[in-house]
């Protein structure tokens, strides 16, 4: 007898007798024959169990004892099941186990979330157990793809992993985002973004990557947006904003080819339209300029199919433009060389054009928004000076960020991703809190 196998491996034992520890996610059944369905992480099949083959193997007394046993199961009871691996096309998974003999490991009574059909808010409040769901695996399935595939390109393209700290005394953005905590009676924060830490890496090692935790401070519920997330920062030297952009839709297409060549059932569980993602591998992605875009959402605005807001020159896209110019494109799509108004005190103006910056906002279509933002980065010493100034930051708290640009500064650019939103676009699915593992579990602290 092999050792225990997965579920997701058992296309490798067809005709031979396995044995597979499981959940019981499911059963039906009458008479003679019953049906478990059962999964253990990596994927959910059948297993059917006939009366008279366990009469014949066991006896009639303890033969009808284990079928017993298999017709009162209760949903997510834990079990080894033995049994013989056959093919079977009318299953989706495609194969099933002709069940032989099962073990009880541990028992599960009222389990809450039932097959029937439950409000969100319920799943959230026991999203402890709602990751037990197909769907809800196959998202946590398509975010260790893409987190595997971010370290797989970033090591094939010269980069090494920086860490960056999760707590910090600047803001990297906007300080209104920034969660405050106290460090031994002096002020620190939540880091919003890896990236001034990443700048100072890159003038160490000239490629640098960061991979982990960041909070943004907003009472946020849309669907778009989180407290905490995972968010990916890379920082690169000597690398022109084009340069940067290739690099960026390289990146993005690396992931999502990763997630078709890797993790396939999880995308067929999720009724993922894969054709789309093989478009986004194939095409290239459209790269239109800011006021561009602006021109072109003021010429549509009057369309029977649009439902957008006027914008001017100058205004702030809203989640209705950014669907529609991605969807007009029908690629991801980078919009350029935003107002320097409404972007971060980091980036560089856009030559002879100091009110739009050296940047880029990647829009995902099929309404998913914005999953890359980045800029190449001011490189003058007075110049960022001037700007933290203006931004009403103080410079001292930047005077380490500064001394980047004293002391053998060059050209550099950098970008990051939002894991969540990434796997949300990939997957396709409704809503971005299901894209992380535990988005809402800060309601349960008590004051």
């Amino acid at each position: 007898m092999k050792e225990l196998i997965s579920i997701i491996d058992v296309p490798k034992h067809v005709g031979e007798t396995v044995k597979i520890g499981a959940w019981v996610a499911n059963k039906s059944g009458k008479g003679k024959i019953a049906f478990l369905q059962l999964r253990d992480g990596t994927a959910f099949f059948q297993a059917v169990a006939f009366k008279p083959n366990f009469i014949e193997k066991f006896g009639e007394e303890e033969g009808l004892e284990k079928f017993d046993i298999i017709k009162h199961l209760t949903q997510e009871t834990s079990v080894i099941v033995t049994g013989t691996v056959k093919e079977d096309e009318r299953s989706k998974f495609g194969y099933e186990l002709d069940l032989t003999d099962i073990e009880v490991v541990g028992e599960s009574n009222e389990y809450p979330i039932t097959p029937k059909e439950h409000g969100t808010d319920f799943l959230m409040d026991n999203r402890h157990l709602w990751l037990r769901s197909s769907k809800q695996q196959a998202i946590m399935q398509v975010r260790n793809a893409l987190t595997y595939a971010t370290y797989e390109f970033f090591q094939q393209n010269g980069f090494i992993k920086f860490d960056s700290p999760i707590l910090s005394g600047n803001a990297a953005e906007n300080t209104t985002d920034l969660f405050e905590t106290d460090y031994f009676g002096n002020p620190a924060y939540l880091s919003q973004s890896g990236q001034l830490y990443l700048e100072a890496g890159a003038m160490a090692f000239g490629r640098v990557f960061d991979f982990g935790p960041v909070f943004r401070a907003e009472k946020s519920k849309t669907r778009r947006h989180l407290t905490e997330f995972w968010m990916m920062d890379a920082e690169y030297t000597f690398f022109t904003h084009d340069e940067s952009l290739d690099l960026q839709e390289a990146y993005i297409k690396h992931l999502i080819k990763y997630v078709l060549d890797n993790a396939s059932y999880a995308l067929e569980t999720l009724e993922r339209d894969t054709s789309l993602l093989e478009k986004y591998v194939n095409e290239p992605f459209k790269r239109v300029s800011y006021d561009d875009a602006i021109d072109l959402l003021q010429e549509h605005e009057s369309d029977d199919d649009t439902d957008y807001e006027h914008l001017e020159h100058g205004d702030d896209f809203g989640s209705p433009h950014e669907t529609w110019i991605s969807n007009y494109y029908g690629v991801p799509t980078f919009i350029m060389n935003y107002p320097s108004s409404f972007k971060a005190f980091y980036m560089k103006p856009v030559p002879g054009n100091p009110e739009r910056v050296l940047c880029a906002d990647l829009l995902a279509p099929e309404g998913y928004g914005e999953i890359v933002g980045g800029s190449e980065r001011e490189t003058d010493y007075d110049v960022l000076t001037q700007k933290i100034i203006d931004f009403g930051l103080d410079p001292k708290d930047y005077d380490w960020y500064l001394d980047l640009r004293k002391y053998g500064s060059v050209p550099h650019a950098g970008f990051g991703l939002g894991l969540e939103r990434m796997v949300t676009f990939v997957a396709g699915t409704a809503h971005i809190r299901e894209a992380i593992p535990f988005p809402r579990m800060l309601h349960r602290i008590k004051p």
